[in-house]
């Protein structure tokens, strides 16, 4: 059982969202011409899937995400209390996000960027809020899952396994839309072993053990995707008429299973590392800015495409030629000074803590959560769109409703009583109509 900070779980964490960035700023292969801004994916270079198999590390943050919420749910003062500091702590950092991309848009148009770029940059900066749509619900559940860990252990991530396999085969039997249902069932799964990693025995598996639990979950992703209907890229590919990743698949699940037995393989050396100073250092600052690392990565792409691409007419060298490998690291670089950037004007509503009082209940806190969640998965499926084009159609309707997620994760309000006003005005409306 573990007690104190584990560094294994802030290297996990650290690494994840390095892969992250890494993916997706060597993904873009992009060129400008005529007002409009063609885009592709570097990863759909024949072969080039392989990567995928360890770039692809959602699995690794549900995981650790699981393990630092036992975590910190043990240590709560209640349930109540718990749900609100982690709904209260994940949205903060971002609001200035959608402060800034609601009137961005329309900059960009005033500056001259004719309206597929612009489109395109606000696709970009909303699409990685699905993430956080899906963890706030994964958070409501914690303590309910909590529960049922202790109660039955492994069997919870195992039956959430067959429901994410069952949901599978309505998928590819011509039931597409049910395959969303696996946003719930295989990230609550990883979600699950999180917990089994504080409180259970994935926490002190020997290193055979913890490669033979590695070959055995990289070993069935394998066979599933020779022989099911899985594509073998971990990450949906532009025109590919299936996705692993949206919505996910169970193969996910077994990957994560892969990953997090490789990882644990070499736990003592992880742990040796993150001792050292200059490296416990750098953990504590990216796990303080985790979350303003993740949600600003891509605007700082969007900025330096927009001055290269759009600007400067430049195009990205083919995928894996010699010009691509000499510019990858120079295009790493930039994109990487535009983030240190943002962070410095945006990381520190992650920093402060909030030390306002919590009255809210726990029936307002999962109507806050499902509100938040809502409002983030409408931004990330829509984008930001130039307020100019219509305030009712565009990101304006999302961003409320996330906001007052935000708002309504404080303060006690009689929030049956608001709905029932709602109600009676809506159809005294409808009546006059």
């Amino acid at each position: 059982m573990q007690t104190s900070r584990d560094r294994f779980l802030d290297v996990v964490r650290a690494g994840a969202i390095l892969a992250v960035i890494a993916q997706h700023w060597v993904m873009p292969v992009l060129s400008y011409s005529d007002g409009h801004l063609a885009t592709g994916n570097a990863l759909a270079t024949p072969g080039w899937w392989a990567i995928t198999w360890g770039s692809q590390v959602m699995p690794l943050v549900f995981f650790a995400g699981g393990a630092a919420n036992l975590i910190s749910f043990r240590r709560a003062e209640s349930p109540r209390t718990w749900l609100a500091a982690r709904l209260k702590r994940l949205m903060l950092p971002v609001l200035p996000l959608l402060a800034v991309w609601l009137v961005m848009p329309d900059f960009l148009r005033g500056l001259g960027i004719p309206p597929q770029p612009v489109q395109v940059a606000g696709a970009i900066a909303a699409q990685l809020l699905w993430f956080l749509a899906v963890y706030v619900l994964v958070v409501l559940l914690t303590p309910p899952m909590v529960a049922a860990h202790r109660r039955w252990g492994l069997k919870v991530p195992l039956v959430m396994g067959v429901a994410g396999v069952l949901v599978d085969v309505a998928r590819f039997n011509d039931l597409g839309y049910i395959g969303y249902a696996n946003a719930i069932f295989v990230w609550v799964a990883v979600h699950q072993l999180g917990f089994h990693y504080v409180e259970g025995r994935l926490g002190s598996l020997t290193r055979r053990a913890a490669l033979g639990l590695s070959a055995a979950g990289f070993g069935v992703t394998a066979l599933m995707v020779a022989f099911g209907p899985y594509p073998a890229s971990m990450i949906g590919m532009p025109g590919a008429p299936v996705s692993n990743m949206s919505p996910p698949t169970v193969l996910l699940a077994f990957l994560a299973v892969g990953q997090i037995g490789l990882l644990l393989a070499f736990r003592p050396q992880l742990n040796a590392l993150a001792e050292r100073p200059g490296a416990g250092h750098a953990l504590d600052w990216l796990g303080a800015r985790f979350m303003s690392v993740y949600l600003w990565h891509m605007p700082a792409l969007v900025v330096v495409a927009g001055v290269t691409v759009y600007g400067l007419d430049y195009e990205t060298p083919a995928p894996g030629t010699l010009f691509w490998l000499v510019m990858a690291p120079a295009w790493f670089a930039v994109c990487g000074l535009v983030l240190l950037g943002l962070l410095r004007l945006f990381a520190h509503f992650e920093l402060q803590r909030d030390t306002a009082e919590v009255t809210a209940k726990v029936p307002q806190l999962v109507v806050a959560g499902l509100m938040i969640s809502g409002g983030l998965l409408g931004l990330a499926a829509h984008g930001f769109a130039p307020l100019s084009d219509g305030i009712a159609h565009g990101p304006v309707p999302w961003v409320v409703l996330a906001t007052a997620g935000f708002l309504l994760a404080g303060k006690q309000v009689p929030v049956i009583e608001l709905l029932g006003r709602a109600v009676a005005v809506s159809e005294r409306a409808t009546v006059r109509r």
